[in-house]
């Protein structure tokens, strides 16, 4: 990942895992050589994060303050950005929408786990506590690779 220098975490509406995932990375990314954001495939309007991750996150001393979902959009790609979603589909369905789409993967993919990251949507705060901790175990794994500058 030697020109890496931005990751965009992908979902469905931008304000659940990818905004979980975007703070996890910020808390453990020391050396700040890049940056990342939280982005949606379909956001009608933009929302402010999930009332169940803000709750998440703000049981383990995290703040999403001010977040407001966004579309991904064509200007997100580039040489130096990487796009990281939750899902395969998720992935294929960018790789259609984009002309330009370069530097997409599951964020799993990347990290050498097996499972995709599951969407808690509509479930109780304990499976978007689930989320949470499946998400921290792979993007430390991700922190790691970036920093490490490795491939």
């Amino acid at each position: 990942m030697a020109n890496i220098n931005k990751i965009v975490f992908v979902e469905e509406h931008g304000n659940e895992r990818a905004i979980m995932a975007k703070c996890i990375f910020d808390h453990y990314n020391q050396e700040k050589e890049v940056t990342c954001d939280a982005k949606g495939l379909v956001v009608l309007f933009s929302q402010p994060v999930n009332p169940k991750v803000e709750a998440v996150l703000a049981g383990k001393g995290m703040v999403s303050e001010g977040f407001l979902s966004s579309q991904l959009s064509e200007e997100d790609f580039s040489e130096e950005t990487l796009i990281l979603t939750m899902e395969e589909k998720q992935k294929q369905r960018v790789l259609e929408q984009f002309e330009d789409a370069r530097n997409v993967q599951v964020l799993t993919d990347l990290t050498g786990d097996e499972l995709e990251i599951m969407d808690p949507y509509g479930g109780t705060l304990q499976s978007y506590g689930l989320c949470y901790e499946s998400l921290s175990i792979v993007i430390q794994k991700l922190v790691k690779l970036v920093s490490k500058g490795e491939k």
